[in-house]
């Protein structure tokens, strides 16, 4: 079952620091900030002496002030030796992008050390007759001893026979939840068994973050940035992708959100959908272009993390996935031809945008990148209630399959739909994948030649866009808010949509 949704303490936590970090960015002197606020900080989030979630009270305190500086763009401390919990911040107090890699981080004290993938025999054993898993055992790794069978750990080699073939479902196979939700296999271990992330092959998909138990993962964010650059009178557009329908609560209707934004201080909210009809029409065109004459297929490049990950795992296939922007800098590059000096922050429910963000392609366009979950705390810090404001409107709409690219299937369903108007003639079979693990499955299909002339749709989160990780709603309520949404637009497909014409 996904956790996903739920309000738990590791969402209080994580809401509570985006809080605080907000609330000070809002209210700080410009001129001479005072940073101890952020030392009482974590005696807000933490009171008292007893501890809440861990076996000490100062542990907590401790973690609490590592995430208060990734929420700042700042890197983590080293824990083996001294530096103060402040340093830097003065220079992150900017309107400028800080971020910097590494951007998903495990806080080493916070992570429990969890066992890495084994089996083991529950209390379900009943030391049976037939003990089938002794047999099936092709190292002899499984014994019967007096009260259970035992799995001898240094001659087990997890092929898993075992825990099938026990007729009680006495054996199961366990494992560290981020490592297991990684499709990119980049969870490793330090000296000490700690989970470790591998940022070589680290594609910011965020599993980890929403999986781990114990809230020890987590990536750095830009509210202080964004913040400041409201303060500082620039005009901060906000461009906010299509998943946005829903996150905030039943009562807070897409005009409500809107305006809520607007209260925070942002000058003008753009709907991200249009970015994504514009991006529709350019990969249907090179669909039309290119497929089969250059590319065997051609795969989406929506969602950065999938791109990335296809990219490093079978870079033979590279010149496959599509050229075209995604929505979100088809979006900013929009903006920033109309508006130069404006600066645009992408609002969305992923964290792979802020690598893409990152991008010297995409620098120049997107200033910032923040996520729902770190939008929420800006309303919590601004004491916005959505639900009492004013219905506001974007100023020019998406089609209803630009925003249906929230889902799994939305972005391919798009473009299709968009061949179809330009070459009614042309058969187009699709291929879609919403995981990394499904991901890697139908890139070994492309690479054994099973997929020509298809378009492939990647997407790294289950659900498509709706479950990523910067995301405040369970997925299949996600996913129905936005195709209602979707089916409201005026214009059905990308090509219909009259904004999107003088941006190709």
């Amino acid at each position: 079952m996904s956790t996903r949704g739920l309000f738990t303490p590791i969402t209080k936590v994580r809401r509570q620091v985006f809080t605080e970090v907000a609330t000070h960015a809002y209210e700080r002197d410009l001129a001479t900030p005072d940073y101890s606020y952020f030392y009482e900080s974590s005696y807000r989030i933490i009171p008292g002496e007893v501890a809440h979630y861990r076996d000490s009270v100062f542990k907590e305190r401790a973690i609490i002030r590592e995430r208060i500086r990734l929420a700042m763009s700042l890197p983590l401390r080293p824990a083996d030796t001294h530096k103060s919990f402040t340093e830097g911040m003065s220079d992150v107090a900017v309107a400028e992008k800080c971020l910097d890699t590494p951007l998903v981080n495990v806080i080493p004290f916070a992570c429990e050390a969890c066992p890495t993938d084994h089996f083991k025999v529950t209390d379900n054993c009943r030391k049976c007759l037939a003990h089938p898993c002794t047999s099936v055992c092709p190292v002899k790794a499984v014994s019967i001893g007096k009260t259970r069978a035992i799995i001898d750990q240094d001659k087990c080699i997890k092929c898993g026979r075992c825990e099938q073939a026990c007729p009680y479902h006495a054996i199961v196979r366990t494992g560290r939840p981020c490592a297991e939700s990684c499709g990119a296999a980049a969870i490793d271990s330090d000296e000490l068994g700690r989970a470790k992330i591998n940022q070589d092959k680290c594609v910011a998909c965020g599993m980890c973050i929403v999986s781990c138990p114990f809230a020890a993962i987590t990536d750095k964010s830009e509210i202080y940035q964004v913040v400041t650059a409201i303060r500082l009178g620039y005009k901060v557009h906000a461009a906010l992708a299509p998943a946005f329908v829903g996150q905030f609560g039943p009562l807070a209707t897409p005009g409500k959100i809107i305006a809520g934004l607007k209260a925070l201080g942002f000058s003008d909210v753009i709907e991200v959908g249009v970015g994504a009809d514009i991006g529709t029409v350019m990969e249907a065109e090179e669909y039309l272009e290119k497929v089969p004459r250059e590319h065997d297929f051609l795969g989406t490049s929506c969602c950065p993390a999938w791109e990335s990950f296809a990219r490093q795992t079978q870079p033979t296939l590279s010149a496959c996935i599509s050229a075209s922007s995604t929505p979100m800098k088809a979006t900013a590059h929009a903006l920033k031809g109309q508006e130069p000096a404006s600066v645009v922050v992408f609002i969305g429910p992923c964290i792979a945008k802020k690598l893409e963000a990152l991008e010297p392609e995409v620098r120049p366009f997107v200033d910032f990148v923040l996520t729902f979950e770190e939008l929420m705390g800006m309303f919590s810090a601004k004491n916005v209630d959505l639900a009492g404001l004013e219905e506001d409107q974007f100023r020019a709409s998406a089609s209803r399959d630009g925003r249906g690219y929230a889902v799994a299937g939305g972005v391919a369903n798009a473009i299709k739909n968009c061949i179809a108007e330009l070459d009614p003639e042309r058969d187009v079979p699709i291929m879609k994948a919403d995981s990394l693990f499904e991901c890697k499955k139908m890139l070994s299909l492309a690479k054994a030649g099973k997929t020509s002339g298809y378009l492939l749709e990647g997407m790294a989160c289950p659900g498509g866009c709706v479950g990523g990780p910067g995301t405040l709603m369970p997925i299949p309520r996600a996913g129905a808010a936005v195709n209602a949404f979707a089916n409201d637009s005026q214009f059905k497909t990308s090509l219909a949509n009259e904004a999107v014409l003088p941006e190709r």
